[in-house]
């Protein structure tokens, strides 16, 4: 966090959003790929990132859970700095067993699977909740065969990642981050690696996760999902929130012209 940015409070109120984001600015070498990005995402809303592609919606996210390091401005979950905290009045980047802790408050799915080839689904599922958590395994295992369940894979417990087809270990991916009760769910274009047959069934999963009350950031082009669900669409291009604001209007009646340019591309 660079000196000067705006400075993150202490605490949390209840009329705090869950998650504030304030100036986020991040670069690769000369190439800058947030430029000062604000974001307010309120407990149990859904909000959906669109933009082409390059235009900072996958660093965003890895920004929101610290495994991207913001080059200044600051990420705010529940009132406490991600990947940052106080010592002696200075603010300080924590610990890397500290930021994993934090990290656990925050689910991602990413767009590939990244499941263990050599693990079932239950496995899959159980290690991080034993291993972060201390969770007893038999609790853990009973916890993973529900989540099997929610995301329509009863039954699948002592399936391979090789024997799933890519709808199913997306699914298996889905449990495995809700294993860890996170209060913020993150999904990385979750059904772009998928054939389209398989599409579906992911984002019937999704829906039925931000209908439970689950606060979700979505990267996505499914934008008949995000007219669905979303309560908040948020348009980036060149690394900055150029428009934001309810889907009825923003899909209809864009102000900006890369929005506009988009929204017709892929509508």
């Amino acid at each position: 966090m660079r000196a000067g940015t705006t400075r993150p409070t202490a605490g949390g109120g209840t009329s705090r959003p869950l998650l504030r984001v304030r100036g986020l600015h991040k670069r690769f070498g000369a190439q800058t790929v947030l430029d000062g990005v604000d974001l307010d995402v309120g407990e149990g809303e859904v909000t959906v990132l669109l933009g082409p592609s390059g235009s900072g919606k996958s660093t965003l996210l890895r920004c929101l859970n610290h495994l991207e390091r913001p080059d200044a401005g600051f990420v705010e979950l529940g009132g406490e700095i991600v990947g940052y905290g106080y010592e002696h009045g200075k603010l300080r980047e924590l610990s890397a067993r500290a930021v994993t802790g934090q990290r656990a408050r925050v689910g991602m799915v990413f767009q590939q699977f990244n499941l263990f080839p050599h693990l079932t689904a239950v496995e899959n599922i159980v290690e991080a909740p034993i291993a972060v958590h201390r969770t007893p395994r038999a609790e853990a295992v009973a916890r993973a065969a529900e989540l099997l369940d929610s995301v329509g894979l009863a039954g699948r417990e002592g399936a391979y990642p090789r024997e799933l087809s890519g709808g199913q270990q997306q699914r298996v991916a889905i449990a495995r981050a809700l294993a860890m009760s996170p209060r913020l769910m993150l999904f990385d274009e979750p059904t772009s690696a998928l054939d389209p047959e398989r599409v579906g069934e992911v984002l019937a999963v999704m829906k039925d996760l931000a209908r439970s009350g689950m606060t979700m950031i979505v990267v996505t082009h499914e934008v008949g999902f995000a007219r669905e669900v979303a309560d908040t669409l948020v348009f980036l291009d060149g690394g900055r929130v150029v428009e934001s604001g309810p889907p009825a209007e923003l899909l209809t009646g864009a102000r900006h012209e890369r929005a506009r340019a988009f929204l017709a591309a892929v509508l």
